[in-house]
């Protein structure tokens, strides 16, 4: 393998002995860490090493970012668009507006180049910067992400949200009447270890419309597709849901309102930056408002005939 930019990483004082391959995949996807060590591209402390090594405090772990490898025949072309926009920017964040459809990282089906942190690590890579992901966002859930420029502050930011102290708030579109209209789903969802982890998320019914409502959620956790496994478990699935909703509704409901993808959008995040409370906020994509419009449209036209 071409080996490129290096990226090193101080094993902190506070962190337990673990397996390197652990200590990597809390800060990237597992994916990802495997594929570099497959290509001889993670070093400890200067030297070769396996997943199964030990990485202890004050280590030095040095990941060599490889080359992007040219497209397979069967891979889809990148996008020449940018699917993003960067809503704030200094020398320690990104906060980020990605597009729906937009994966964050790398995957199975998907180059690095098409990847939004493929992308950012092409636009930084000349000054010297290694962005890395703070939290994630699913591929088809549009919204705000926070990316880090430092290491430092990366490690600041995944602490901080690990004890909750960065509100992040959605918008989702669930399917049915959602009772009672303000409430908590409290139930454990598997964590990174594959064990059950407590899974906080609050919400609030914002508007009732034909078959669905509208709700504003909050996660006071972070788990994997929280607030799709909670609103399901509850029997509210996220409409166009394609892994945990109502597969007959989603048919009929792309076919009447022409929604592709979930209803489900990172609208907000607020946090404490540089000694001050800051808050980002990104307004529902064009795609979500449509269907919104639509909605009333139909509500509309319901309480029309039913006056008639």
């Amino acid at each position: 393998m071409k080996l490129g930019m290096a990226s090193e990483i101080i094993v902190p004082p506070t962190e337990a002995p673990k397996r390197l391959e652990n200590f990597l995949k809390k800060r990237f996807p597992i994916g990802y860490i495997r594929k570099l060590f497959r290509k001889n591209g993670v070093r400890l402390n200067g030297k070769r090493c396996r997943v199964n090594d030990t990485a202890r405090p004050g280590d030095r772990v040095t990941l060599f970012i490889p080359f992007e490898r040219q497209p397979s025949k069967s891979a889809k072309p990148a996008s020449p668009e940018r699917r993003f926009e960067i809503l704030f920017e200094d020398d320690d964040i990104l906060v980020i507006n990605k597009q729906a459809g937009l994966a964050v990282h790398e995957g199975k089906e998907i180059l690095k180049s098409q990847s939004l942190l493929g992308m950012l690590e092409a636009t930084y890579r000349s000054q010297g910067i290694l962005p890395r992901l703070v939290h994630r966002i699913d591929k088809e859930t549009s919204g705000i992400l926070v990316v880090a420029k430092r290491e430092a502050v990366a490690e600041d930011l995944e602490k901080r949200f690990e004890k909750g102290e960065v509100e992040k708030e959605y918008l989702a579109l669930v399917l049915g009447r959602v009772h009672p209209k303000e409430g908590s789903i409290d139930f454990p969802i598997p964590g990174r270890e594959g064990k059950p982890a407590r899974a906080l998320t609050r919400y609030r019914v914002e508007r009732e419309l034909p078959g669905t409502s509208l709700v504003r959620v909050n996660m006071e956790t972070g788990r994997m597709h929280q607030i799709r496994l909670h609103f399901a478990r509850l029997g509210h699935p996220v409409v166009m849901d394609d892994r945990h909703g109502d597969f007959a509704f989603n048919k009929q409901f792309r076919k009447t309102h022409g929604l592709k993808r979930q209803f489900l959008h990172a609208c907000t995040i607020s946090f404490e930056h540089r000694g001050k409370k800051r808050t980002w906020n990104a307004p529902p994509p064009d795609d979500l408002t449509r269907t919104l419009s639509s909605l009333r449209e139909e509500s509309q036209m319901a309480d029309f005939r039913s006056h008639s």
